[in-house]
């Protein structure tokens, strides 16, 4: 459902929640990827690790408040994947597109995400249970 109303798709990132983000690092690091970029993000409350993958990243994230939304979610499902992230040409429009069709958003309007990166939400009831980012690129 969600593809017929954007067109096509690339994969853009995945985003993996975890503990300890510098053990994390190191341990990515071992796989093979290079150093990585770091960011603070105070209003989405984590630390991350953004590791380019081939076109795409991944995308380490450690929460940094205790009651926000993602160190909620780490005390639900743990650690592992968080999310995985779309690229589309126009996040607006791909959003009133989506809205339209009765895709719920937890995202009506475009916010910053990680590298200054125009972002927004679906919900998982409307991705078969993954938490779906867009990503304006």
């Amino acid at each position: 459902m969600i593809q017929e109303h954007l067109g096509s798709l690339a994969l853009h990132h995945v985003g993996i929640v975890v503990n300890d983000l510098d053990a994390a690092t190191t341990h990515y690091r071992a796989l093979g990827f290079g150093e990585g970029e770091n960011f603070d993000i105070p209003h989405q409350a984590v630390h991350a690790v953004v590791f380019a993958a081939g076109p795409g990243y991944v995308e380490l994230i450690q929460p940094t408040d205790p009651d926000g939304p993602i160190a909620r979610f780490m005390a639900r499902r743990g650690e592992g994947m968080h999310h995985i992230a779309y690229a589309v040409p126009d996040l607006r429009a791909a959003l009133r597109r989506l809205d339209a069709a009765g895709v719920r958003l937890i995202d009506a309007e475009p916010r910053t995400g990680t590298h200054g990166w125009q972002i927004a939400f679906i919900h998982p009831e409307s991705c078969h249970g993954v938490l779906t980012e867009l990503v304006e690129a």
